[in-house]
């Protein structure tokens, strides 16, 4: 297998260097570049994919870039960075400090690792597929909770895939069999959460490539599961299931 280390690094720097520019701008008056009914755009948003990708052309000039604010370099058979610069925009635009920074690698259509940064708890959760799942240098595992009524869940409930009748009869339907819900406003620190043990699952209709990359490798190297179904209207979009691997999340997503 490959040794990625080099590359977790160089993303490592970049997503830290990167959250600090964030956090010190975090107080700040902050620009929007557009907005839609349920979400928005800053002109941070930009400004930190800017400052990822030079950090990571540093040392990695040939790798092509997918971000979320674009993508550039590299051509088709180049291992791909896959950038999301403030993951929990809507967050970070309200003054809510739960908002992170994602980097993933692709080679060859695989993920091989995953770094998100949460600037504002300085927690990094990183790993290298094959490796341990770490958390600021520590070893982290999913939770050993196996029942559902036991269970803390991200539950989606799509105001973006216009199912919202049928996303909001999935919560209450989930929502009445766990311990509690919880909407953290960040794909990526809710996959990482999961696999730090503090969150059983999330189901989402509707999340972009850039939202779960990184957390997906961290995820799994930690012993969870990750389900994403590709969707045939938008490309790098999805619905996905994560989970620790060990509650029955298929069984209690079955509606009545």
């Amino acid at each position: 297998m490959m040794d990625y280390s080099a590359q977790l690094k160089t993303a490592e720097a970049a997503a830290r260097e990167a959250g600090l520019f964030l956090k010190t701008n975090f107080y700040r008056s902050k620009e929007v570049a557009s907005s839609s009914a349920h979400d928005l755009k800053l002109r941070l948003d930009t400004e930190t994919q800017e400052l990822i990708v030079a950090r990571l052309r540093r040392d990695f000039p040939e790798y092509a870039v997918l971000g979320e604010e674009g993508s550039c370099g590299g051509d088709k058979n180049a291992p791909l960075w896959v950038i999301d610069p403030i993951d929990g925009t809507v967050n970070y635009f309200y003054g809510i400090p739960l908002y992170c920074v994602s980097i993933a690698l692709s080679v060859n259509g695989s993920f091989v690792l995953g770094c998100v940064y949460d600037p504002m708890q300085d927690e990094c959760f990183s790993a290298c597929v094959g490796g341990p799942a770490l958390l600021n240098g520590k070893a982290i595992c999913v939770s050993a909770r196996t029942q559902m009524r036991d269970a803390v869940v991200f539950i989606g409930h799509g105001t973006h895939d216009k199912s919202g009748s049928a996303g909001v009869a999935r919560f209450a339907h989930l929502s009445a069999q766990v311990k509690k819900i919880r909407i953290l406003g960040t794909a990526a620190l809710t996959l990482c959460y999961i696999a730090a043990g503090r969150f059983d699952a999330y189901v989402e209709n509707r999340i972009n490539l850039w939202d779960f990359a990184a957390a997906r490798v961290i995820l799994e190297a930690a012993g969870g599961s990750v389900e994403y179904t590709p969707s045939d209207a938008a490309p790098h979009s999805g619905a996905i299931i994560a989970w620790n691997g060990r509650i029955p999340i298929h069984q209690a997503l079955q509606m009545p």
